[in-house]
């Protein structure tokens, strides 16, 4: 089977959107390509007439910490994300989501941006993504913009990025603070089918014993990606106590609505679990808001 016509290797942001918006349809941008070139494999995908390839475009590969933000490039291996000193300091529930995609060689492959990109709803970089409050850059034919990441997803496997026009350049990710910390964790089936039951990101800011305040991701819990606001209210200005934890799980209860999957799990087993996972993530995220504020690994 011929997954494409043309394969073209671009080396800036304009070369490749020139290619894609100049292309027979259908054209798309490729990395790591994990994801595409399997479905196109088992016929989930429709065979792309050209592929770009944007992984040698240094701009995409960049990591690095500014004053205002930490940036990581679209194209970075998910692999480097994982071990970067940088970001398991500033975004560690990042690092953490990153450190479980997939096994060794595709996570070598793997990017963050197309993590993203893919729009399923419980990906796990973008899970973590949510709860850091991470902005999504987009360049385009018309210029650049930041995006908010869930204005990136309209359902489950549709992006809201032109892909014919638009590439995701990176992310920026605001810097940890004193007494901040973020934490992920996910549950997987016991057959090693690659798709979380669930997976939960937090952000935690403390003012000595009281939650100042949260950011909570929980996926899939909805055709697009939204962060859990009434779960984040339950926690704000109180301690991180069973109280707390009980409010939180009646929270889930009311405004989340998980739904059953035979890929996944029931959506009854899916409401106790996200009880389980959220107070095992808050209370690591909680703990580490007191690990020294300074950047010892750099």
């Amino acid at each position: 089977m011929r997954f494409w016509n043309n394969y073209v290797l671009v080396y800036s942001i304009e070369e490749a959107l020139h290619v894609l918006s100049s292309a027979p349809e259908p054209a798309l941008p490729v990395a790591g390509g994990t994801d595409l070139l399997l479905e196109i494999q088992q016929g989930e995908h429709e065979p792309v007439h050209t592929l770009v390839d944007i992984t040698h475009i240094p701009e995409l590969k960049r990591l690095e910490e500014s004053k205002e933000y930490l940036f990581i490039g679209a194209a970075v291996p998910v692999s480097q994300i994982a071990e970067s000193p940088l970001v398991r300091y500033h975004a560690l529930a990042v690092a953490e989501a990153c450190g479980q995609i997939g096994g060794p060689q595709v996570r070598n492959s793997a990017t963050l941006g197309g993590n993203v990109a893919h729009a399923l709803p419980a990906a796990d970089g973008m899970i973590a993504l949510l709860a850091l409050d991470a902005r999504a850059e987009v360049a385009s034919l018309e210029g650049r913009r930041l995006e908010p990441l869930e204005n990136l997803f309209k359902g489950p496997g549709q992006t809201a990025l032109d892909l014919r026009r638009e590439i995701l350049v990176g992310f920026h990710v605001p810097l940890r603070r004193p007494y901040q910390a973020s934490a992920f964790g996910r549950v997987m089936r016991p057959q090693g089918v690659a798709l979380p039951i669930l997976n939960t990101a937090v952000w935690i800011e403390r003012d000595e014993d009281i939650i100042k305040d949260i950011r909570i991701a929980i996926g899939p819990s909805g055709p697009v990606p939204r962060r859990a606001v009434a779960v984040e209210d339950a926690f704000k200005g109180r301690q991180c106590d069973e109280k707390a934890f009980a409010l939180a799980r009646q929270a889930i209860r009311e405004t989340i609505r998980f739904r059953s999957s035979p890929m996944r799990a029931s959506a009854e087993y899916r409401y106790h679990l996200s009880g389980v996972l959220l107070e095992e993530v808050v209370i690591k995220a909680w703990q580490r808001t007191l690990e020294p504020s300074v950047v010892e690994a750099v």
